[in-house]
């Protein structure tokens, strides 16, 4: 009996098997990857791609080194290799592809702009789904109000306009942005920040999430304490350009809350990849924070405070 009933369920296990073949097998680009993209300076800029088919057909989401994640709509998966147009052509600037095979968990192949290659590779973004700790630190201050000890300025240094003043940070003009020396994993951070009508700037968490600080005609999505181009604030703050205005932000691994003048407006989301601006796609690993200064002048910060886990 036991020999003829595992005849019997030999054919059936087989058709199981071909239809699954016949479904095809499981995409392999489905998933967030980060992108490090070497430099013609030597350097790296990051980049990141969210690849879902959540709805039945594939999407794929792009977040260029500056600017917004947004849809691509022009990309063929065929097989393990992805073709993908993250800018179309203009009147000066031809198309910029991205062509990229699935192999050994990564995503690897080149970026092509015209008759310009960088070499391109993906790995998996981690998940960094971990538990808010059960206590925290005391707030410690990482602006002194007497100098700028403990930052330094990064991207166009020699454009420094950072400076402080009757405790205030001050950026007078457009130049560097300014980063922490620390860095941190988990954290609650506090800042207040006071921007002009038509300012633009960020705080960014771990270099690599932005909370935005403008007064641009701009979206939810984009504007006054977003996470720059992913979370909206909800509700929207209301516009008080050059009043100091409070932000309490909490990131967990991905889990980002944030109060706004003592008024919840994020709560609890998962940011799913980095922003516009980040210093590297690196995501598992600890990042400073860092405020952008190449945008406009006119920015003031103080009271910068951060607490870790206990």
């Amino acid at each position: 009996m036991k020999h003829a009933k595992t005849i019997v369920m030999a054919p059936a296990i087989g058709a199981i098997c071909l239809a699954l073949f016949a479904q095809g097998a499981p995409d392999p680009f489905q998933g967030r990857w980060d992108f490090n993209i070497p430099t013609p300076s030597g350097g790296n800029s990051a980049a990141w791609l969210g690849i879902y088919n959540n709805h039945g057909p594939d999407e794929v989401w792009y977040q260029p080194t500056g600017g917004n994640v947004y849809l691509v709509h022009d990309f063929k998966i065929d097989g393990s290799h992805i073709s993908i147009t993250v800018a179309p052509a203009n009147g000066t600037h031809p198309a910029t592809m991205w062509e990229l095979d699935a192999a050994d968990g990564k995503l690897t192949g080149f970026q092509e702009r015209g008759d310009q290659k960088t070499p391109l590779t993906g790995m998996p973004a981690p998940k960094l789904d971990r538990p808010a700790p059960k206590a925290w630190t005391a707030p410690e201050p990482l602006f002194n109000g007497k100098d700028l000890s403990g930052w330094e300025p990064i991207g166009d240094v020699s454009h420094n306009n950072w400076s402080v003043k009757d405790g205030i940070l001050i950026n007078s003009a457009h130049g560097a942005n300014l980063k922490s020396t620390r860095k941190f994993t988990d954290f609650k951070v506090h800042f207040e920040a006071n921007c002009p009508d038509g300012g633009n700037s960020g705080f960014y968490l771990r270099g690599r999430y932005e909370v935005q600080i403008d007064y641009e005609a701009d979206p939810p999505e984009r504007s006054m304490g977003s996470i720059y181009g992913r979370i909206a604030p909800v509700p929207t703050p209301p516009r008080t350009p050059g009043q100091w205005e409070t932000f309490d932000v909490t990131l967990v691994g991905r889990t980002v809350t944030e109060l706004h003048n003592g008024i919840l407006v994020i709560n609890h989301r998962e940011i799913e990849g980095i922003t516009g601006g980040a210093l590297d796609a690196n995501e598992g690993e600890p990042g400073p924070f860092y405020i952008q200064g190449d945008h406009t002048g006119g920015l003031q910060f103080r009271n910068i405070t951060v607490s870790v886990p206990k």
